[in-house]
C-alpha cells in the first residue's frame, strides 16, 4: 500500500476515534492530577490508547473481522456482534455524539431548543457521507482530519506558549495513585469497544486499496495503528496539559467540557467559542460516519442487507434516540456498555493468545462467560446498586473491584491456565515421541 494511502487511513482512524468525549475527558484529568500529570497521563494512555491499538493489531493479524468470533457457535457470534455494534451504533454512542455536538457546539449560541432541527441536519450529513464508503478515506482522512488537527494544535500551542498557571497540587486519588487512577479513567473511555466496531471499517479500507494478503494486511494495520497511537497520544497529552495549567479559570467547572469552554473563552473570546464548537461538531461527525459504516459493513456481509438500507435505518434510529436527551441515553444504555466492554476485551485477548479455531471454543466461551458475569458486577457497582454488605465483601475479596475491572484477573487466569495446559501437553507429546 502506498505511503499516502497508509497515512490517509491512519488519519481516518484517528478522526473516527476522536469523539467529543476524547477531547473533553483529558482536561479535567489534567486539572485534578496537577503536578502528577505525567504518571496520570501515562496510565491513561495505556488503557485509552493501548487497548484500542491492541484491538486494531489483532484485527490486522486476523485480516478478517469475522475471524474474531470464529471459534464461537454461530448464534453466539452473531449475538455478540449485533450487541456490540448496536451499542456503539444507534443505541448509545451515535446518539450521544449527536447530543454532545449540539450541547457544546450549538446550544451556547441559541436561545431556544433546536435539538430536533440540529439532529436532522447532523444525521442527514452523516448519512450523505456514509452513502459513499469508498470515499470515506478521502472525506475523513484527507480533508476533515487535517482541519481537526489544525484546530486542536491551536489550543495546544496556546497552552504551551501562554499557560495560565503552573500545575497545582494533585487532588483526590491522584495524590497517591496517579498512575492507577489514570489507568481507570482511560479504561472508562471504553474506546476498546469502539475499536471492535471500527475494525470493520479499517480492514475494509485497507482491502479497498488492493491489500488482501494476510501478512500485507497485518503490516498495513500495524502502520495505521502506529499513526493512531502517535496522534491520539499527542492529543491526550495536549488536552491534559491544557487542563493542568487552567486552574485560574477552572472555578465552577465540573467536567472537561465546561473547563474547555472557559479556557477558549478566556484566550479567544467569541472566536474561541466558535473554534471549540467547530472542533466538537467535526469530531462527533467523523465518529458517527465511522460507526455508521461499521454497522452497515457487518449487516451487509453477514445478512446481505443492502448497504444504503442499513445505513438509513441506523442513522434514522440515531436521530430519534438522540432527541430523547443525553441524560436519558446515558441512564438507559450505560449498563449494557459496561457489560459489553469486558466481553469485547475478552474476545481480543482470546484472539491474541489463541488462533481462531473451533478447538479453542471452550476457552473462548469460558473467558466470555467470566467477562460477562464479573462485568455485570462492575456495572452494578458503577450504577451504585450493589447492597452495602455485598459491596464490602467485593472490595475485600475481588481484586480490582474498586477500579471497576474485577473481570480482568479471572479472565486472564482462564486464558493463562489453558495456555499452560497446552504447553504441558505439547511437552508430554514431544517426550513420548523421543
Amino acid at each position: 500500500m502506498k505511503t499516502n494511502d497508509t497515512l490517509a487511513i491512519g488519519l481516518m482512524t484517528f478522526a473516527m476515534f476522536l469523539g467529543a468525549g476524547n477531547i473533553i475527558f483529558p482536561p479535567f484529568l489534567g486539572l485534578e492530577a496537577g503536578t502528577q500529570l505525567l504518571p496520570a497521563m501515562i496510565g491513561f494512555l495505556v488503557t485509552a490508547v493501548g487497548l484500542p491499538a491492541l484491538t486494531l493489531l489483532v484485527f490486522g493479524r486476523l485480516s478478517d473481522s469475522k475471524q474474531l468470533t470464529n471459534p464461537l457457535p454461530s448464534w453466539l457470534a452473531t449475538l455478540i456482534w449485533v450487541a456490540l455494534l448496536t451499542a456503539v451504533g444507534p443505541a448509545f454512542s451515535m446518539p450521544r455524539a449527536v447530543t454532545v455536538a449540539y450541547e457544546m457546539g450549538i446550544n451556547p449560541f441559541v436561545d431556544s431548543e433546536q435539538l430536533p432541527l440540529f439532529s436532522l441536519i447532523f444525521c442527514s450529513l452523516t448519512l450523505l457521507l456514509a452513502f459513499h464508503p469508498g470515499k470515506l478515506v478521502d472525506y475523513i482522512g484527507k480533508i476533515m482530519t487535517p482541519l481537526l488537527i489544525i484546530m486542536l494544535c491551536t489550543l495546544a500551542i496556546t497552552a504551551v506558549v501562554n499557560p495560565l498557571s503552573a500545575p497545582l497540587a494533585p487532588q483526590g486519588e491522584y495524590v497517591d495513585f496517579a498512575f492507577t487512577q489514570g489507568l481507570v479513567q482511560g479504561y472508562m473511555t471504553m474506546d476498546a469497544i469502539a475499536a471492535v466496531g471500527f475494525g470493520w471499517v479499517i480492514i475494509k479500507a485497507i482491502n479497498n486499496k488492493g491489500v488482501t494478503d494476510k501478512k500485507a494486511v497485518g503490516k498495513s494495520t500495524f502502520k495505521v495503528a502506529l499513526i493512531y497511537i502517535i496522534l491520539m497520544g499527542a492529543c491526550y497529552l495536549a488536552m491534559g496539559y491544557v487542563g493542568a495549567t487552567s486552574s485560574p479559570i477552572a472555578a465552577g467547572a465540573s467536567n472537561g467540557g465546561e473547563l474547555l469552554s472557559l479556557y477558549v473563552a478566556y484566550h479567544f473570546g467569541e472566536y474561541g467559542q466558535l473554534l471549540l464548537a467547530a472542533i466538537i461538531i467535526m469530531a462527533c461527525l467523523t465518529t458517527t460516519v465511522g460507526l455508521t459504516n461499521a454497522c452497515t459493513e457487518y449487516y451487509q456481509e453477514t445478512f446481505g442487507v443492502p448497504f444504503r438500507r442499513t445505513a438509513t435505518i441506523v442513522v434514522v434510529l440515531t436521530g430519534i434516540i438522540a432527541n430523547v436527551g443525553l441524560d436519558q441515553i446515558l441512564a438507559l444504555s450505560l449498563p449494557a456498555i459496561l457489560v459489553l466492554c469486558p466481553v469485547a476485551i475478552a474476545l481480543i485477548l482470546c484472539a491474541l493468545f489463541y488462533p481462531g479455531q473451533t478447538k479453542y471454543r471452550n476457552t473462548y466461551m469460558a473467558a466470555i462467560a467470566i467477562a460477562f458475569i464479573f462485568g455485570s458486577i462492575d456495572a452494578a457497582s458503577i450504577l451504585d446498586v450493589v447492597p452495602s454488605a455485598l459491596d464490602g465483601s467485593f472490595n475485600k475479596w475481588l481484586p480490582l473491584y474498586s477500579a471497576n475491572a474485577s473481570w480482568l484477573l479471572p479472565c486472564a487466569l482462564v486464558l493463562l491456565s489453558r495456555k499452560l495446559k497446552l504447553s504441558i501437553k505439547s511437552r508430554q507429546l514431544a517426550g513420548s515421541h523421543n
